[in-house]
Formats: C-alpha cells, sequence, structure tokens
C-alpha cells in the first residue's frame, strides 16, 4: 500500500527533523489517525522525495524524521540524467468567465505534468479576479493525487501584450499561438523541435484573441498552431496543448 503523500513549502537537508505545518498536522494525525513510528512521504515540489517517520503525533505540530531522501524526475521524462525536466512546459492561457472551469483545467494540467502555468488578460478575457492562494492550493493537491515531486510555477495573472513581449526569443525556446482566425496553420505535433528545452504555447479567452493579439504574437516569433477541427472552450484547448506537450 502506497505511504501518504504530502507537501511542504521548503527542505533544509541539514536536519533530519520536520515539523508540520497545523493543517498538515491535523489530516496525519486526527483524519488519517496515523501514531509515532508510522511512515508517509513529503515532497518540496523541486523533485525531492522523502520517506519520513513520524516522532510526534502532536495534531497541532507533528514532527516527522526523515528516513530516506530521493529527487525523483519529471513524469515524463525520459531520462533519468537531470532530475528536472528536460522537457518544460509553459501553458499560458487566458483566465475564464467561470472559475470553476479555470481551477478545472489547472488541476488536469498539474496531473499532465505542465511545468509552467501562466493566467492572461487578453483584449477578450471577462473575468480579471484572481484568487491566487486558492488555485495555487489545486495545484498543490493534484501534484499531491498525481503522485509527483515537481509542482508547477503558477504565476500572477498578466497582460498578453507584457507577456509576449518578455518571451523569451532563445532558440531552444519553442513558442506557439492557438487561434481560431483562418491561416495557414499546422498541428502542435508538426511544430514541436525534437531540440527544444522549452514549449510554450498560448490559449486564448472565450472569443479568441484579437487580430492585434495574433498579429502581435506573430511578430514575436509565435508559430499558429491549430488543435484539431472542432471550436474548444478555452480550459478544453489548455488541456488539448498540455496533453500533446507532455505526453509526446
Amino acid at each position: 500500500m502506497a505511504l501518504p503523500f504530502f507537501y511542504i513549502e521548503t527542505y533544509d537537508s541539514s536536519t533530519s527533523l520536520i515539523p508540520l505545518n497545523e493543517e498538515t498536522s491535523k489530516h496525519v494525525v486526527q483524519v488519517l489517525r496515523m501514531k509515532v513510528g508510522e511512515q508517509l512521504n513529503l515532497t518540496d515540489g523541486k523533485g525531492t522525495l522523502l520517506t519520513a517517520e513520524i516522532t510526534d503525533a502532536n495534531k497541532k505540530n507533528c514532527v516527522v524524521k526523515v528516513k530516506a531522501t530521493s529527487c525523483k524526475p519529471s513524469a515524463f521524462v525520459k531520462t533519468s540524467a537531470d532530475k528536472q525536466a528536460a522537457r518544460k512546459t509553459a501553458i499560458a492561457i487566458s483566465l475564464v468567465k467561470n472559475a470553476s472551469r479555470f481551477e478545472w483545467f489547472l488541476e488536469k494540467a498539474t496531473e499532465l505534468g505542465v511545468t509552467e502555468i501562466i493566467p492572461l488578460l487578453c483584449e477578450r478575457t471577462e473575468r480579471q479576479y484572481f484568487r491566487y492562494e486558492r488555485m495555487n492550493g489545486i495545484v498543490v493537491s493534484a501534484m499531491l493525487q498525481s503522485q509527483q515531486t515537481w509542482l508547477p510555477v503558477l504565476h500572477q495573472p498578466i497582460s498578453f501584450k507584457e507577456y509576449v513581449q518578455q518571451t523569451s526569443s532563445s532558440n531552444d525556446v519553442q513558442k506557439m499561438i492557438a487561434h481560431c482566425e483562418e491561416g495557414n496553420k499546422q498541428s502542435i505535433v508538426q511544430v514541436m523541435k525534437a531540440g527544444a528545452s522549452m514549449y510554450n504555447i498560448l490559449i486564448g479567452p472565450e472569443g479568441d484573441f484579437s487580430k492585434d493579439e495574433i498579429e502581435l504574437a506573430l511578430k514575436q516569433g509565435y508559430s499558429p498552431v491549430a488543435l484539431g477541427e472542432t471550436r474548444l472552450r478555452t480550459e478544453t484547448a489548455g488541456i488539448v496543448a498540455a496533453t500533446l506537450l507532455c505526453i509526446q
């Protein structure tokens, strides 16, 4: 049976004793009814996997002792030579009017192995209020549920123009934009470069990107891509892109 899996924000390798926060302590001691001597797994979201043993089963300040430490690569890394993902995937996606749909996207994108999520404020974005703590909590929960040790970086919302203008122009970053306008577009698989260390894709709002936004992205070196033959909701488009980029 798999050991229970929990998240700690920081890990100091110089000490073997780790005090868990009150929320985690309560779950370990009061909900799971774990006792001194029982073991659990911890991760700091940076690739570290710890196996620890409970030394003080206090429901407010549970303390565990590290028994074993390892560094795990992303679930989608084809080689263990680098503990960080050999291929990073950044999805810059517009916020949507229905917050629960965006939360669903965050959960599923995390499960798939996306490494970076950037909420965009586009010309046609309807919702601009963003509850960061809640959203990041969903990302943490999805990481634990999917038994991963790498926590995706969730950014604060940023305007489309500002983000596109600041994105890297490095040759090993493959930049793409998925839009609904007519034109010459390829599939993501056709555009993907074998040597790219990072894939960066833009996903638009309900109503799509404006013509000005599309033009700006193309000028900044983004390649236009198609996500299939049907018109997708924003969050669905994000998951299709995440699946194609992470699983290939």
